[in-house]
């Protein structure tokens, strides 16, 4: 075996190949590799056999085994799959370089071009775990020995391009710097092959090269002509990437990272990072890599109010110019950011310097997503057929939140290598496409938690990486126009925007379907005779025949017999928005009047479209019927909920008396019956109420006095705003449903600025700010004026309908103690004796200990051995992983944390393995963190993509009532026409608010996870105190925290049955 110190020159230029972090000193010492070898270099696979056979030197055997056990795969065929193959790779990023690597392994010939002349990006990528296995199967740990050595996993850009050139060059891919491909030179006669546009002027060698496949990894900026990107739109958001100088410092290695902390689920942290600096953020991420990198979303405002932004601009480009944007506002911003996110324990901050030599800082926009239309392509000329393929950014671009860029690109260059691949094997060109497009058809929905799980596995055959794959989702010929016979000039491309001219058949029903469906569901009901629809709507009755008809336990028809048309309709509506699901567009006032027909239909139609499918027979209608949303019902029941909990806050406790048990003698129940939703909270101050119900009335929005149209109605609480008018009074945020109050001074506000001390203290403290959550049920009766209740002394805006009474049997003392002690089970003996009763205590520890799971651990099966458990799971992972020497940041933990995991290992008599399974757990944390961030961004894009597909829905709404509206000299045929188009959007308009509802839950879920972490957290460092130790205070606070981690507890048990009951309904 030789030594370090070898004689032979090849050992001494293969080390500098190894170390080089330069990419002109990798290419430089690989010349002098191969010169020393005798080696020519850039000739495929065969080189890599003859450096591998000259090269007998102990440093390079490790390498030698990596790369021959990735070779040896049969999917490779030894080399010899695509020997007849040219490839050209235009870029040399990550996942330019990861195609080229797979084609290598192929047997292709393969020649990239790359523009650049340097790597010089610093900032930092997440690595999914298979991505971590790939990298390191190809010797990442041999090239870069810090690879995923943290309590994250994550590589710089710099570096990983380093590593894998250096794999890509050992494996015979032919390099050219500062070449720019600027397009392709189609053969000029038959027998002849197709050529690339380079600028500059390549040697003669390159430019005379003719390949047959095509691989663009350019970037989003650069597509190949022939292909078409969709933009995908949300609302505008301004990104900041920040690189400072990694001086490996002791304090700067104790920092500890932070995988993402988005404001949807941790407004605390934002609100004090607001407090204390004056920025306003929606997230941050740092990574601490060969340099410190943080990233985070700013909000606009923000920006101007700093002086980052010189001036506001409507277009976003203009916007984030270098004009506009003043560097060193900027960098204060950052570095204040920066410097508050890590406590300022990184010290003094400074710049890392980017490619040109200055700071390594920029904001860019993510308003808007590009994606392509297809993944791959053929053009034919003279017999010679062309494939040409996507990868990287240029297929689709990352949304950088969700640390998803590198996962999906290196997925993408897969799957473009298994096409050349069959490409190369003779199969026809339009299979070739159709099984590359239903590959393309998952890479979007891809995630580490819905792919194959042993990461060993994956390969070049998608089976190895996709379960459950379909290569025939997508048919030969539905990719017939993605074969381009260039003679015959191209195909005609489709049109990728909507016809909106020409209606969707079945999708929203014409005029006289609803007409027809309303006379059914309204038929046999006693003075209800619908004939059109606008005045026989006018005195109510028909309407509350129709929500009766789909709710039968509500109010019967005789009961409606005696109510007014005005009462009546406004029973209506609110029964139908708490039990139904279905927004009122449209007012009781208008209804009666019969001053809005266009309203009408268009709430009548949601009716039609949600319960068009229901039979016709008595009963409740299924709340999860198709059309509807059981989490429109839910968060309207939270929003009452929170109205009700905040009327009882600003009443107080009148008289501190406990109503006299009342025991109903129809209905008996074990417990009280649910409280009348008391609107209170959400009614204008007195002054307003006037103008809001006029204002309703002529279809005005109650704040801004403006004209609304229908598309544009927003209904709260009975009264119609803007969306973009509704937001919150302290911060302008959008409102979204259950995350929202009214104060009695007729504001809106989000929760986190909703004021009343008990909410601001509860954000603050870090504890549950939710009211209780409701508990769904499909059949429940909805409180207020639908619930039969004691008279109120208060008085209603919504006059409620005159109920049956019901008697009440009052019952003294005596006879509540006797019927307290009934024995009403005939045999106890069968019966199971009843389970003790939880204390609160006993609940907080159990979710304290339970939140294990949530790092990523095992649930325990016995308390005793719970310990145990856990840390043979993580001793188990650690010998599982690989056994490659690394060098491990041993990031700090919080001092109670680490005072309750040694007393854990400890009493599991696991000690002297604790700093293995420590550094295991806080990667589980870590990666728990990661996911809940991804999560939450997913989420956050989603709703900003909605808000910005509903501006552009209200826009075409608007028109087209204008239309409706103005042109009354119209054939009808076109008023027919235009009506039916204004119901689509209405019916598309209340599926993207029932999808914003579904990702509110959502939120909910994640906001009661994070509340209950940091719960955890604070109680640990009581739970880990002497008792002897505990001040009178600490109890009472340890009891507070142990309270409120119940309720945190149980409001997240509410939501999972919710959505249980929303599964189960499905299924039924």
């Amino acid at each position: 075996m030789a030594s370090s110190s070898s004689p032979n020159p090849a050992h001494a230029h293969f080390e500098s190949f190894l170390q080089a972090q330069l990419c002109q000193d990798v290419l430089s010492s690989f010349r002098e590799l191969c010169g020393a070898l005798g080696v020519e270099p850039g000739c495929g696979l065969p080189q890599y056999h003859k450096i591998k056979a000259q090269l007998n030197y102990w440093s390079a055997k490790s390498l030698w085994a990596k790369l021959d056990k990735r070779a040896s795969q049969p999917v490779y065929q030894q080399g010899q799959a695509c020997t007849s193959t040219k490839c050209l790779v235009v870029g040399a990023g990550p996942c330019g370089l990861r195609a080229a690597v797979e084609l290598a392994l192929l047997g292709a010939r393969v020649v990239l071009v790359e523009k650049r002349t340097k790597f010089s990006r610093h900032n930092v990528l997440h690595l999914w775990p298979f991505t971590i296995h790939d990298l390191r199967a190809l010797g990442a740990k041999k090239f870069y020995g810090r690879f995923c050595t943290g309590t994250l996993d994550h590589i710089s850009i710099r570096q990983l391009q380093l590593l894998l050139l250096k794999v890509a060059l050992l494996l015979g891919v032919e390099i050219h710097w500062g070449v720019t491909f600027t397009g392709l030179q189609p053969p000029l006669r038959k027998g002849s092959g197709w050529r690339a546009q380079l600028q500059p002027k390549p040697p003669d060698q390159l430019a005379n090269y003719e390949f047959d496949v095509l691989i663009s990894a350019a970037g989003s900026k650069f597509v190949p002509e022939g292909f078409t990107v969709r933009e995908m739109r949300g609302k505008l958001a301004i990104g900041i990437t920040a690189n400072f100088v990694n001086r490996r410092t002791a304090e700067e290695t104790q920092v500890p990272e932070i995988s993402g902390v988005a404001r949807i689920y941790n407004q605390k942290f934002f609100q004090s990072l607001l407090k204390a600096t004056g920025i306003d953020l929606e997230n941050i991420v740092y990574y601490k890599d060969d340099t410190h990198y943080f990233v985070m979303t700013a909000k606009k405002q923000c920006l101007l109010r700093l002086g980052v932004l010189r001036q506001d601009r409507l277009e976003t480009e203009q916007l984030l110019s270098s004009a506009n944007v003043v560097p060193e506002a900027l960098q204060r911003f950052v570095r204040a950011a920066a410097d508050f996110a890590t406590n300022g324990k990184l010290g003094k901050l400074e710049f890392a310097q980017d490619a040109r030599g200055r700071p390594d800082i920029s904001a860019f926009d993510f308003t808007s997503m590009l994606r392509a239309e297809c993944s791959a392509r053929v053009q034919e000329k003279h017999g010679a057929r062309l494939l040409l393929g996507l990868v990287g950014d240029c297929l689709v671009e990352p949304f950088w939140p969700l640390g998803t860029g590198v996962a999906r690109g290196f997925l993408a260059a897969f799957d473009a290598a298994w096409m050349v691949k069959r490409w190369a094997e003779g199969t026809e060109p339009l299979e070739v496409l159709a099984e590359r497009e239903s590959l393309y058809q998952l890479l979007s929905q891809t995630s580490p938690e819905n792919m194959h799980r042993n990461v060993a596995q994956y390969g070049l055959d998608p089976a190895s990486r996709y379960p459950n794959l379909n290569l025939k989702a997508v048919t030969p010929n539905q990719v017939r126009d993605l074969y381009d016979v260039v003679a015959k000039g191209p195909v005609p491309k489709k049109n990728d925007k909507p016809n909106r001219g020409n209606p969707t058949t079945g999708s929203a029903g014409t005029q006289e379907e609803l007409l027809h469906w309303c006379q059914e569901k309204t038929a046999g009901y006693p003075g209800v005779h619908v004939t059109d629809l606008s005045s026989s709507w006018a005195d109510g009755r028909a309407l509350c025949a129709l929500v009766h008809r789909l709710q039968p336990s509500l109010l019967g028809p005789s009961e409606v017999q005696d109510m007014g048309a005005l009462e009546a309709t406004t029973w209506a509506l609110r029964a139908a928005e708490h039990e139904l699901g279905i927004t009122p567009v449209v007012s009781a006032q208008a209804v009666v009047a019969g001053s809005d027909p266009l309203g009408l239909i268009a709430y009548l139609s949601h009716f039609h479209s949600a319960f068009k499918n229901t039979p016709n027979s008595p009963g409740p209608v299924n709340q999860g019927s198709p059309g509807t949303s059981s989490a429109v019902l839910f968060l309207g029941k939270l929003q009452r909920t929170l109205q009700r909990t905040r009327a009882k806050e600003n009443s107080g406790d009148a008289g501190g008396k406990k109503p006299r048990l009342e025991v109903e003698a129809d209905t008996p129940r074990t417990e009280e019956p649910p409280a009348p939703e008391s609107r209170g909270p959400l009614v204008p101050p007195p002054q307003q109420q006037e103008e809001s119900v006029q204002a309703d009335a002529r279809g005005l929005c109650a704040l801004c006095g403006e004209h609304l149209y229908i598309l544009e109605r927003f209904c709260v609480d009975g009264h119609f705003f803007h969306r973009s008018c509704f937001r919150c009074h302290a911060c302008e945020a959008t409102l979204w449903p259950g995350g929202y109050g009214q104060h009695p001074d007729g504001h809106f506000y989000c929760l986190q600025h909703l004021p009343g001390t008990d909410h601001k203290k509860d954000i603050m403290d870090g504890g549950s700010t939710s009211p209780e959550l409701p508990t769904p049920d499909a059949n429940s009766v909805p409180p207020g004026p639908l619930t039969p209740t004691a008279p109120q002394e208060e008085a209603s805006p919504i006059p409620c309908p005159r109920q049956p009474a019901r008697r009440l049997i009052r019952l003294s003392s005596p006879e509540r103690q006797r019927l307290s002690s009934l024995d009403i089970n005939p045999s106890p003996e069968m019966e199971p004796p009843p389970k003790p009763p939880r204390s609160c205590s006993a609940l907080a520890r159990e979710a304290l200990e339970g939140s294990f799971v949530g790092w990523g651990m095992p649930a325990r099966s016995l308390p005793g051995n719970y310990s145990s458990t856990v840390f043979e799971a993580m001793e188990e992972e650690e010998s599982s992983s690989d056994n490659e020497e690394e060098e491990d940041d041993d990031e700090p933990l919080d001092p109670d944390l680490e005072q309750a995991l040694q007393t854990m290992a400890k009493n599991a008599g696991t000690m002297d393995k604790y700093p293995t399974w420590r550094r295991t757990l806080l990667r589980h944390a870590k990666e728990e963190e990661m996911k809940r961030f991804c999560k939450a961004q997913t989420i956050q894009r989603r709703l900003n993509e909605i808000e910005a597909a509903l501006r552009e829905l209200e826009a075409e709404g608007v028109k087209l009532e204008l239309a409706l509206r103005s042109q009354s000299t119209s054939p009808e045929q076109q008023k027919k026409l235009w009506l039916e188009q204004l119901l689509q959007l209405v019916q598309k308009k209340n599926s993207l608010v029932a999808e914003e509802a579904e990702l509110m839950i959502t939120v909910q879920e994640l906001d009661l996870e994070e509340k209950q972490w940091q719960l955890d957290h604070e109680l640990r460092g009581y739970m880990n105190r002497e008792e002897t130790l505990k001040t009178a205070e600490d109890r009472q606070a340890e009891d507070e925290i142990l309270r409120k981690l119940v309720e945190v507890v149980n409001q997240r048990d509410a939501l999972i049955r919710f959505r249980e009951e929303c599964r189960l309904s499905e299924l039924a």
